[in-house]
């Protein structure tokens, strides 16, 4: 401490008193102004900070895993080509880039215009995200219905739910369909004789983004050689994401369900629709299952035999009432 004439009693970091006092030194100063300091924060910056950063992250994971993601990179090299232009005096490069910098805005619109329709449809599906909710159960229950029809015609099926990793560069492998999901939709597109039937058809909350994609097949040496190419792939896309593939044999008929690298294969439609709603985190409700193929078959023969029964009978008792005249 310091004793300065005999009318302030000063510490090391003490301030300035003006006209008893000299300016003391600047170490303490800035300590004590710092102390004082009001930093400019206030609720609109707070939200304006993580409004920004919602944007960037959603653009991010909007174009994560896709074509797009080459595009950006492109637009980023131009940046920093007319950067280093600036920097480096180059003046016909300087010039070129100035030209046609005008126009990149209408270029990035025309290039990422698929991405901007699926910005557009996810914000419009968050903003109705309750009305959502009941018909995604709904939608998903339709999936369960489809699996029970493909499993009583034997019909080759592989369907793949996105969750929290996109699909989008399998998406694009396929047909795109961006339809709603239904059950008659999904019997129309895995008929044999129908040009999407090869290929997996692709979930996105309620809609079915595409049709006849190609997965990675698993190469895991440990599966059983009686898998064929349709479980291998779906297998496969569930060892790169988080994603779940409901799989129809089309030589037994049995319904199968892949997660995580995983099959369970040979279960029942009511254990597809209590796995279903266990994964997806949402309740399924039971529904009626159509009647089965081959029990209306057989209610068909009796039919057909009844009918023919009669005839013979009422020939019988003509006969008979012939004899006894």
């Amino acid at each position: 401490m310091a004793f300065c004439g005999s009318t302030c009693f000063l510490h090391y970091n003490e301030v300035k008193f003006p006209g008893v006092c000299k300016s003391l030194p600047r170490k303490g100063r800035s300590v004590t102004q710092l102390a004082a300091l009001e930093l400019p924060v206030s609720v609109i910056s707070v939200i304006d900070i993580l409004l920004a950063t919602v944007i960037i992250y959603e653009i991010f994971a909007l174009i994560k895993g896709t074509r797009a993601s080459l595009m950006l990179v492109g637009v980023l090299a131009l940046a920093l080509a007319f950067y280093v232009s600036r920097l480096g005096n180059l003046a016909t490069v300087n010039w070129l880039i100035s030209t046609l910098l005008p126009y990149a805005a209408f270029a990035l619109i025309v290039v990422f215009a698929p991405e901007i329709r699926q910005a557009l449809a996810r914000l419009g599906r968050r903003v109705a995200l309750s009305r959502g909710s009941a018909s995604a159960a709904d939608a998903y229950d339709d999936i369960v219905l489809a699996a029970n029809l493909f499993s009583q015609n034997q019909t080759g099926t592989l369907i793949v739910i996105e969750r929290e990793i996109g699909l989008r560069t399998y998406i694009e492998s396929g047909v795109s369909l961006d339809a709603r999901l239904s059950y008659d939709l999904l019997a129309t597109i895995f008929r044999p004789s129908a040009p999407l039937h090869d290929g997996a058809a692709i979930v996105q909350r309620d809609r079915i983004a595409a049709a006849a994609c190609f997965l990675p097949l698993s190469m895991n040496p440990v599966l059983s050689t009686q898998l064929g190419t349709r479980h291998r792939a779906g297998i496969g896309v569930t060892e790169e994401t988080d994603a779940i593939a409901v799989i129809v044999s089309e030589e037994t008929g049995s319904i199968s369900l892949a997660v995580g690298g995983n099959i369970e294969r040979d279960i029942t439609v009511d254990q597809l629709r209590d796995r279903l709603g266990i994964l997806l985190r949402r309740y399924v409700p039971p529904s009626t299952l159509p009647t089965p193929i081959g029990n209306g078959e057989t209610a068909l023969d009796d039919a057909g035999a009844e009918s023919s029964r009669a005839p013979l009978s009422r020939s019988t008792d003509a006969a008979s009432a012939r004899g006894d005249s």
